[in-house]
């Protein structure tokens, strides 16, 4: 996929989870709890608009000289990957999503359609190197893979937040899902092995019951 293709998959992923966090179902039900415990359906919100956040916040800093690493190198290395839910970093997550979205539906998605709305401009400027530093990481991936985390975050967030409310998952367009399957594919695979994840595609009687790639 050309780099066009992939900021054109970016921004289609972008517009679906704007289409999404804008719902009535969503805004009537931002103080309940959502479909990922301990997360209110405004904590989830937040956590979803907040990809393109976070890519706009990436793409405005001065790109630093730090190699990248490869994109499942950036899975193995995460801390919340293999953390249980109740564990410090991802509970973190949650009461930080929560606390921002007490602002209510409004605020969240008036700062997020800045957001959203800078992004087309940010994507094309030419950047050397053309990498993202990841500041809660520590490390840096190359803008097309920081894109392709933000577009399974969506994706996957994107059905949360739809079955928190009682709607159904976007459709997204083959240039975001096919990277996105292929992520979590081989997440998968890193953590279950080659066998387990070809079983389960293939082979049901085989399979173990898990091979979730988090």
């Amino acid at each position: 996929m050309s780099r066009a293709d992939h900021v054109a998959a970016f921004l289609a992923a972008v517009d679906l989870t704007w289409e999404l966090a804008n719902t009535a179902p969503v805004r009537d039900s931002w103080s309940q709890e959502s479909s990922c415990a301990g997360m209110t359906v405004g904590g989830l919100t937040h956590h979803l608009l907040n990809q393109a956040g976070n890519t706009a916040r990436g793409l405005q800093a001065d790109p630093r000289p730090d190699e990248p690493i490869p994109l499942l190198a950036h899975y193995e290395s995460a801390a919340w990957v293999r953390a249980d839910l109740d564990d410090e970093v991802n509970v973190g997550i949650r009461e930080g999503d929560n606390e921002r979205a007490l602002a209510g539906p409004d605020a969240v998605l008036a700062a997020a359609r800045e957001d959203i709305d800078a992004l087309p401009d940010l994507l094309t400027r030419p950047r050397d190197p053309d990498t993202i530093f990841i500041p809660w990481q520590g490390w840096a991936l190359t803008t097309e893979d920081f894109l392709t985390t933000r577009m399974m975050e969506m994706v996957v967030h994107g059905d949360d937040l739809a079955s928190s409310v009682g709607l159904e998952a976007p459709t997204y367009p083959e240039g975001v899902i096919t990277p996105v399957l292929g992520l979590l594919t081989g997440v998968a695979v890193r953590r279950h092995g080659q066998t387990a994840v070809v079983r389960a595609l293939s082979r049901p009687q085989r399979a173990p019951e898990v091979v979730s790639a988090f």
